[in-house]
């Protein structure tokens, strides 16, 4: 380190702790950029790009809004800038233009395994970038390195009764989490917002590798015996976490863990956990209480805790079957549960029209090495007969699986059966989606979400006037 920037370390507490990361982390490359640095570089580009779409295009009629839309939780209107994924009805997701499939093939891996690494994919939904294996395990050794968590988020989380559901848990443990805050005392300072990126992005990585620990923490007190070993600073980010939880020796956990936590992580930005994180962050809100207002939205079972009441369904249903899975048996049990007025878990989907790619990645993961699974076998069976009953049914627009339907049933294999513990897993996953945008939003000075909305009575107003003309 020279001298001058010995000085200024000394005099800037912000560089102190932000240089003290950067040599602790173990980097595999001094010549390749980093993450920050890449981002720093892309920004003008950016800045211009949407400068030159609006100055060009800035008038034009891009969709229309039907009052069905409107009373209909605002389902499918165009509104919303998201850079890190596209959501199409029938091929499904795309990662900056890249399906599961692609980034199973391209994005690195751990030596010797078979999965992508979620930081690898945090890199391209930030940049667009396929980063090095070098540059993917410098990240990992700097959230390896950023991950303690204080004293008072340990005390948080260790003082929380075990009856508090551990979705209620985190949220409160990443919203204590803004003493840490760099944004927002940057932002009482007076920093100028083209600096704002910066200390959000600062922000986002000290929360993301702080959120194995905290979900780990609820998992240990909750359901074990409270005690957890320590972050090590050589493991990528899914073997930290599945060691946490207690798994780690277990290679095929390690493994699902990188890819559950990859493709559970983005899936564009309309949903209620991504829209909802954007638009706390447009008020300038930090990242730590914009992602804990998303993690609120993904509690609910609408959303996020969708997953835990599928496998909860299925429990029911294989208590009722018992090993019975013939077309005849589940095609009776799914017409009772619809029957009754109940939906069917885990099928359909808001926008999906075909079955959704990441069910089809878990299921070829289950194919591999869990094949003889009977709760497996059951999602199987279901999935042979389930879209023709949903479709004979008549009142689901989607009679394909998606995700949720299958990710419980592998956790369950490996051991990790607390189904309550499973929107936890989802929240550390949504927060590699989330975080990017929050960053690029900062980046390119966008404005606080502040749409129209009407009464009941004013609808009736508009459309009767719009109606007569």
């Amino acid at each position: 380190m020279s001298l001058r920037l010995a000085q200024s370390v000394r005099a800037n507490p912000l560089l102190k702790k932000n240089t003290a990361q950067l040599f602790a982390a173990r980097y595999y490359s001094s010549s390749e950029k980093t993450l920050k640095q890449r981002f720093a570089e892309l920004i003008p580009e950016k800045v211009d790009q949407i400068k030159q779409l609006k100055k060009d295009y800035g008038s034009t009629v891009i969709g229309e809004v039907t009052l069905d839309q409107a009373y209909g939780g605002m389902r499918g209107i165009k509104g919303l800038v998201w850079e890190g994924s596209v959501l199409d009805p029938v091929e499904g997701i795309r990662f900056r233009g890249k399906t599961i499939p692609d980034i199973q093939k391209e994005l690195p891996k751990a030596e010797g395994g078979e999965e992508p690494l979620p930081e690898a994919l945090f890199w391209l939904l930030l940049t667009g970038e396929v980063p090095t294996v070098g540059q993917t395990r410098a990240l990992s050794a700097e959230l390896a390195a950023r991950s303690s968590l204080p004293k008072h988020v340990e005390d948080i989380i260790d003082n929380s009764p075990s009856h508090l559901h551990p979705m209620a848990q985190f949220s409160m443990a990443v919203t204590a989490l803004e003493s840490e805050s760099q944004f927002a005392k940057a932002y009482a300072a007076g920093v100028s917002k083209k600096d704002y990126w910066n200390y959000t992005y600062e922000d986002s990585i000290d929360l993301l590798a702080k959120l194995p620990n905290i979900a780990a923490r609820i998992y240990q007190n909750v359901f074990k015996d409270g005690k957890l070993p320590a972050v090590n600073k050589d493991l990528d980010y899914g073997a930290n976490l599945a060691n946490l939880l207690g798994y780690g020796s277990n290679a095929e956990f390690v493994e699902l863990m990188r890819l559950y936590l990859t493709i559970h992580s983005d899936h564009e930005g309309g949903n209620v956990s991504a829209h909802t994180t954007h638009l706390v962050g447009s008020a300038l809100s930090s990242p730590f209480l914009s992602l804990a207002a998303g993690l609120n939205g993904l509690a609910g079972p609408l959303h996020g805790r969708a997953n835990q009441e599928v496998l909860e369904w299925l429990e029911t249903f294989k208590k009722a079957v018992g090993n019975d899975f013939s077309k005849e048996t589940i095609e009776k049990y799914l017409w009772d549960t619809l029957n009754a007025g109940r939906v069917v878990p885990g099928y359909g989907h808001a926008v999906l029209r075909k079955t959704d790619p990441r069910y089809t990645a878990q299921r070829e993961f289950a194919l591999k090495h869990l094949p003889d699974f009977d709760m497996f076998k059951l999602v199987s069976a279901i999935y042979e007969v389930a879209p023709g009953v949903l479709t004979k049914h008549g009142k689901t627009k989607n009679p394909w699986p998606n995700v949720d339907s299958h990710s419980g049933v592998l956790l369950q294999y490996y051991g990790l059966t607390e189904a309550s513990f499973y929107t936890v897993l989802f929240g550390v996953s949504r927060a590699f989606g989330v975080l990017p945008q929050l960053i690029i939003d900062r980046a390119v000075g966008a404005p606080i979400e502040r749409p129209k909305s009407f009464s009941t009575e004013k609808y009736i107003e508009l459309v009767k006037s719009l109606n007569s003309k």
